[in-house]
């Protein structure tokens, strides 16, 4: 199976100044060594992205980024590329230390608001000092999401996660269905998958995987064919499926096969509707 691309995974960018700990939290929280560590400010030139699951969310593309507070022509543009990353961002990390807040960050938090983009405050290394009473004070002011962690001791990291999922957008809880609502539950979907030397070996793709698994969740059933097999496929069922899809380089071929009375579509159609808007898509068909 393919791994999932980055337009259907959850961005969570980690921003902040230098030598706030971001690369060691974002290290904390997937437990590996995503980023390079140091005590040197300025240690992370560019975005550094790691994708891994965090559930119940789902897929998630971690970016870590350069300090915002970078200096000197080199350091402008690895400002640069962090303030690229707002408008991939779906939503935002602002780590800062325990005592210091100022100008920067709210110029984060300015950006985020533009952009509605949800924020979690993350105040990191508490194993040295507390946070002081000013950034707590602008916290609750601001009504923000805010934890208070330690990247070194691993103190908090538990209510980061779950900070992460109470504020991720909702849209991301509600994902749109591929195929299971043109099936309808204990319903049945023929899949024609074409096995040629195209086809990676010993795996499907990713969107017969996702179609295959929206279906179980949508409580209804598949069988899986190859287009040569499709009419025999048919011909051994007590009742006609809902629907027959197929790959685009074998419609033709599948078309033929099946009767006028069965609904056919392609994986493509299903994903273009899935991830974006088919309507207004076949209207520019038409017009081209």
């Amino acid at each position: 199976m393919q791994s999932t691309p980055k337009g259907m995974r959850l961005h969570i960018g980690f921003f902040g100044r230098r030598n706030v700990g971001k690369s060691s939290l974002l290290n904390a929280i997937t437990r590996q060594d995503v980023s390079l560590v140091s005590d040197q400010p300025g240690t992370t030139t560019d975005p550094v992205e790691k994708p891994m699951e965090l559930l119940p969310l789902g897929p998630v593309l971690f970016i870590d980024t350069a300090g915002i507070d970078d200096e000197g022509a080199l350091g402008e543009q690895r400002v640069e590329r962090t303030r690229r990353i707002f408008d991939r961002t779906d939503l935002a990390v602002l780590v800062t230390d325990p005592e210091e807040w100022g100008a920067f960050e709210e110029s984060l938090l300015g950006a985020f608001s533009d952009r509605k983009i949800p924020v979690v405050v993350a105040i990191n290394k508490i194993d040295v000092v507390p946070p002081s009473a000013e950034i707590e004070e602008n916290i609750k002011k601001r009504k923000l999401q805010a934890v208070s962690v330690s990247a070194l001791t691993g103190v908090g990291l538990d209510r980061l996660r779950q900070a992460l999922l109470d504020t991720a957008p909702a849209d991301f809880f509600e994902q749109s269905v591929i195929l299971s609502d043109l099936v309808g539950p204990g319903e049945m979907a023929v899949l024609v998958v074409p096995i040629d030397k195209e086809a990676p070996k010993g795996r499907l793709i990713l969107p017969q995987v996702q179609t295959i698994r929206d279906l179980l969740d949508g409580d209804s059933w598949c069988v899986v064919v190859k287009e040569r097999e499709l009419r025999d496929a048919l011909d051994r069922l007590n009742r006609p499926p809902a629907i027959v899809v197929t790959d685009s380089q074998a419609f033709l071929k599948v078309a033929a096969d099946t009767p006028s009375s069965v609904p056919m579509t392609s994986f493509s159609i299903l994903f273009a509707r899935y991830r974006g808007d088919l309507v207004a898509q076949a209207s520019g068909a038409r017009a081209i």
